[in-house]
């Protein structure tokens, strides 16, 4: 091509008005949920950088808790203005859906998180180290284990106040994350809030290897995920031309009017929206801890700080299920006779997986860290319901679950011998004699666990397995119920070791907390019981905001 028929080529294009270039139409007030925590991360970033380190813990302590608190109020009042209902619509240029599921789980994560961050700033469990109050997390992240360097920032009392806004941060990408209503926006979420997580469990005081262990396995197999979901989201772009998900469901369900003709030869190739579906699922399978990609799971909640995990735990397992629910209830319900027997499936090997190994464990946050995985199994029984009932029951139960497992993790942060946090099943035995009201607490979350009447944990499994039983997954409460069985095994087992067994006389202290863990375990009782004995409140607020735009 010569240089002449490129110039004219320049100039026509130049010709044309440069006018019609539109300004984004962003809702602000639809997305001030998001725009207040992330506001409130970067605060946090600025005041380590300016704030003098003696106050740095406290000033961080309120800015994190007043913005989750002020993000919670910004989504209590979309949902009085009828945004998850009547006003339920895509903001920010088809970016993110506002309706109800997408106010629901966001408030579930910030209320979640505030939670979290009580347990993130708990500083009366260790003793006092050269006069200072130390927390769950190390003195100087870039000090190597061990060194000189390392004991020196211990002796200074130096605390890491980096975790509220790295923590800010994870929760300002999971509110995105089940809102999301393009594939680009997906993905750049489930970035945002997995860096920050990968850094938050590299940081454990005690146990640093074992604490970088977990980090360094959770991010490589985190970047594997995301390849795939980045992978899958190139296909279904390829198969459809566009990454919004309300396109890619008009091409699948073949409802498509005008055809963009450098996109002719590849729509409609039903390879690639299998091939792609297939793996955006994966990546989102693998956030929720599902089986066959479960393996970082038990490693990295033994791994990290205690309240990192909680807040793991609770916060991801939200936002990735909310991800999941947009994804094959509005992209891809067209396909729904592909992926169902295949959910089934992960359903059923999840449930059964989790509750059978559990039952091997020795130590109380890889125990813990198996039951969220067979909890991952319940919650996909709602998924794969495909009714409204089956949406409105897994928000219920992911609203449920997570305040029981920040409770538990919390406990877990109490009981301490010379090294830390005493996880080891055996340091528990006895532990109802010597500290009834802490083994109480326990064994109530246990039992809300195991999904005993009378605790959230058994609305939340009837709830989805009524959905899916009338949805036609008979077959899938059966098993559900089996491992449910299994399950509570070990639950009931680690209740009898604390409260029938002979105490040892090395045993392990049971740490007094400040109010901060206190609230927190607190709340998470309050939470199992009230969604246990009175849940119909909760559950018509769930059945409200089971419909997702379109």
């Amino acid at each position: 091509m010569s240089a002449s028929a490129v110039h004219s080529l320049w100039t026509m294009a130049a010709a044309g008005p440069i006018d019609k270039i539109d300004a984004p139409k962003i809702e602000y007030g639809q997305l001030s949920p998001v725009l207040i925590v992330i506001g409130a991360a970067v605060i946090g970033v600025l005041i380590e950088a300016f704030v003098p380190r003696k106050s740095r813990y406290y000033v961080q302590l309120f800015v994190s808790v007043v913005a989750l608190a002020a993000a919670f109020a910004a989504v209590v009042g979309l949902a009085a203005r009828g945004f998850g209902t009547t006003k339920a619509h895509i903001a920010a240029m088809g970016a993110i859906a506002v309706d109800g599921p997408a106010l629901f789980l966001q408030g579930t994560i910030l209320l979640a998180g505030i939670v979290a961050i009580f347990t993130f700033a708990e500083r009366r469990l260790d003793p006092v180290a050269h006069g200072n109050r130390v927390d769950s997390f190390v003195a100087q992240a870039g000090a190597v284990p061990g060194s000189e360097g390392e004991q020196a920032a211990t002796k200074a009392g130096f605390t890491t106040t980096e975790v509220f806004p790295l923590a800010l941060f994870a929760v300002g990408g999971m509110l995105v994350f089940p809102a999301a209503n393009d594939l680009l926006t997906l993905f750049i979420a489930l970035e945002v809030f997995s860096l920050p997580l990968y850094l938050l469990c590299a940081l454990a005081r005690r146990k640093r290897l074992m604490s970088q262990e977990a980090a360094v396995k959770y991010f490589l197999l985190g970047a594997f995920a995301s390849a795939f979901t980045l992978f899958g989201i190139a296909l279904l772009y390829g198969y459809a031309g566009s990454v919004s998900y309300a396109t890619i469901a008009n091409v699948v369900e073949g409802n498509v009017k005008t055809v963009d003709p450098a996109l002719a030869d590849t729509m409609g190739n039903d390879a690639l929206l299998l091939i792609g579906g297939a793996m955006i699922v994966m990546g989102l399978l693998f956030k929720v801890g599902a089986v066959p990609f479960h393996m970082w799971t038990p490693d990295v909640y033994q791994g990290a700080p205690t309240p990192v995990t909680g807040f793991m735990a609770a916060a991801t397992k939200v936002a990735a299920f909310g991800a999941l629910l947009r994804l094959l209830y509005v992209v891809l319900p067209g396909l729904r006779w592909d992926w169902r027997p295949v959910m089934m499936g992960v359903a059923v090997i999840t449930m059964l997986g989790g509750a059978i190994v559990a039952i091997t464990q020795t130590d109380i946050k890889r125990l813990l860290a198996y039951s969220s995985i067979a909890h991952a199994g319940f919650i996909l029984a709602g998924v794969i319901a495909t009714t409204p009932e089956g949406v409105s029951s897994v928000l219920f139960y992911l609203a449920a679950y997570s305040f029981v497992t920040i409770g538990a993790f919390a406990v877990v942060t109490l009981v301490r011998d010379a090294g830390g946090e005493a996880t080891h099943l055996s340091k528990w035995a006895g532990l109802g004699r010597r500290s009834p009201l802490v083994a109480a607490v326990f064994a109530v979350f246990l039992l809300a666990f195991a999904g005993i009447p009378l605790t959230s944990g058994f609305s939340g499994k009837f709830a989805v397995f009524k959905a899916a039983a009338e949805g036609g997954a008979g077959a899938l409460v059966v098993v559900g119920v089996l491992s449910s069985a299994i399950a509570a095994f070990f639950y009931i087992r680690v209740i009898v070791l604390m409260f029938f067994s002979e105490p040892k006389a090395e045993g392990p202290t049971v740490a007094v907390p400040s109010p901060l863990t206190m609230t927190a375990i607190g709340v998470g009782v309050a939470v199992t019981l009230v969604l246990g004995v009175a849940p119909q409140y909760f559950l018509d607020l769930a059945g409200q905001a089971g419909v997702f735009v379109r």
